[in-house]
C-alpha cells in the first residue's frame, strides 16, 4: 500500500522515513520523542547541567591527578569533536586526542586536525586502519546494498579508539556526541555501526570473508568488559551545555580551523555516501534529520530549515569527480557502482545482528537502574 506523503509540522522530516508516526497534531514520534525522552532529561544546557558537569570534571581532574593525560578524545576533525576539545581545554583538562584514518580524510580534515591540536597544546595520535582490510569491507557492504554504508568506518573509528583508551589507560572517553545536532536520526535510514555480529555476517556474505587487518569490538568488550570490569567510561560533555553549531563554528575558526560546509563532510566517504548515494538509492536525505534536530534544540527555525532542505544534498559539480575517485580507490568498476545503486532493498532484516540481545541488555539495565533509584 502506497503511504501518502506528509512531513511534520514541528520538524521537516516526512515519509521518506517508512516507519515514521504522526499524531493528531501533524507532529511526528521523532520531535515528539526528542521533547517526552530527551529535553531537560539527556539534554540539560542549563544551570544543573553545568553542575552536574562540574562535578564530572573535578572527579576526572582527581582520578587523573598524576596522570599525563586526563582521558581519551577521538578528534575527526568535524565540528562537534573539534569544539568539545577547545571546551575540555577551557575547563582545564588535558586530553590525548587520537584521529581515526579509515582513508578517506579530505586535505581540510588533516589540517583542521593539526592546526587545532597545535594551536590548543594538545598531543595527537594517529591510528591508520589497514587500508587493504578497509577496502575489502566497504566493498562488501556496497554490494549488500544496506542503507548505512557508514558502518565500516564508525565501526572501525570506535574499535580503535576504545581499543587504545583501554591499552594506555586512559578510561575517561570524551565524546562529541551530543543530543543538539543529533537527537533524531531514523532507525530504517541506518543500523548501529557497532554491531559486530551483523558487520561480520555482511562480510562473510557478500564479500570473502576475510576481516585479517579490520579492528573489531565485540558485543562483550562494548557492553560489559570495558565499561563494567575495565572501568571505561565515555563522557559526552556537550549534552551538560547550550551547544550551538554556529557558536561552535565561530569559535573554531578563531584557531584557524575551517567549516566543510555540512555535518560529516570532513570524511569524502561520508560525504559522497550521504549526499549522492542514500538519496539517490534510497530517497533517504539525512539532511532531514540534521536540520530536524537543529529545529528541536532551537538552533533554527522551521523556516530556514525548509531554505536549507531545498538545496542540492550534493555538489552538481562534484559528483562525476567523486564517483571517479571513489571507485578508483574501491577497485571497483563504475559499471559495478552503478549496479549497486539498483540492488534489492530489502536485504538488512535478513542479516543476523545482535539487535534482540541488545534490547534485552538494555532492558536489564533499565531495570536494575529503577532499582538503584
Amino acid at each position: 500500500m502506497t503511504t501518502k506523503y506528509q512531513v511534520c509540522k514541528r520538524c521537516i522530516m516526512d515519509t521518506t522515513d517508512p516507519e515514521i508516526v504522526f499524531d493528531d497534531n501533524g507532529y511526528c514520534n521523532h520531535c515528539n520523542n526528542f521533547f517526552k525522552n530527551i529535553k531537560n532529561i539527556k539534554w540539560i544546557p542549563n544551570h544543573q547541567g553545568m553542575q552536574e558537569l562540574n562535578k564530572i570534571i573535578d572527579r576526572i581532574k582527581s582520578d587523573c591527578k598524576n596522570k599525563q593525560y586526563d582521558g581519551i578524545i577521538g578528534l575527526s576533525g568535524g565540528v562537534d569533536s573539534s569544539y568539545l576539545l577547545c571546551k575540555l581545554r577551557e575547563w582545564g583538562l588535558n586530553p590525548l586526542a587520537v584521529h581515526v584514518d579509515a582513508g578517506w580524510n579530505s586535505e581540510l580534515a588533516v589540517k583542521n586536525i593539526e592546526l587545532l591540536c597545535k594551536n590548543l597544546g594538545v598531543d595527537l595520535d594517529t591510528i591508520v586502519i589497514n587500508w587493504d582490510a578497509m577496502r575489502r569491507v566497504q566493498v562488501a557492504f556496497l554490494k549488500s546494498g544496506i542503507p548505512n554504508q557508514d558502518i565500516p568506518q564508525d565501526h572501525a573509528f570506535f574499535a580503535s579508539l576504545y581499543h587504545y583508551a583501554v591499552k594506555h589507560r586512559l578510561l575517561y572517553v570524551f565524546s562529541g556526541s551530543n543530543y543538539a545536532t543529533e537527537s533524531i536520526l531514523p532507525k530504517a535510514w541506518g543500523y548501529d555501526a557497532m554491531d559486530s555480529k551483523y558487520l561480520k555476517a555482511i562480510v562473510q556474505r557478500f564479500g570473502d570473508g576475510n576481516l585479517s587487518g579490520f579492528p573489531l569490538i565485540s558485543f562483550y568488550q562494548l557492553h560489559f568488559y570495558y565499561p563494567y570490569i575495565i572501568g571505561m567510561k565515555i563522557i559526552r560533555p556537550l549534552n551538560y551545555i547550550p551547544y550551538k553549531k554556529k557558536d561552535a563554528i565561530a569559535e573554531l575558526q578563531k584557531y584557524g580551523w575551517s567549516y566543510y560546509g555540512a555535518k560529516h563532510w570532513e570524511s569524502r566517504f561520508t560525504k559522497f555516501f550521504q549526499g549522492y548515494y542514500l538519496p539517490t538509492r534510497y530517497g533517504y536525505d539525512k539532511r532531514k534529520a540534521h536540520l530536524s534536530s537543529l529545529i528541536v534544540s532551537g538552533e533554527i527555525t522551521r523556516e530556514e530549515a525548509l531554505v536549507e532542505i531545498s538545496k542540492p544534498p550534493y555538489p552538481v559539480e562534484d559528483v562525476e569527480r567523486d564517483i571517479e575517485y571513489l571507485t578508483k580507490k574501491l577497485k571497483i568498476s563504475r559499471a559495478e557502482f552503478e549496479e549497486m545503486l539498483y540492488l534489492p532493498k530489502d536485504i538488512h532484516p535478513k542479516i543476523p545482528s545482535n539487535e534482540n540481545l541488545k534490547k534485552i541488555c538494555l532492558d536489564i539495565k533499565k531495570m536494575i537502574d529503577s532499582i538503584a533509584k
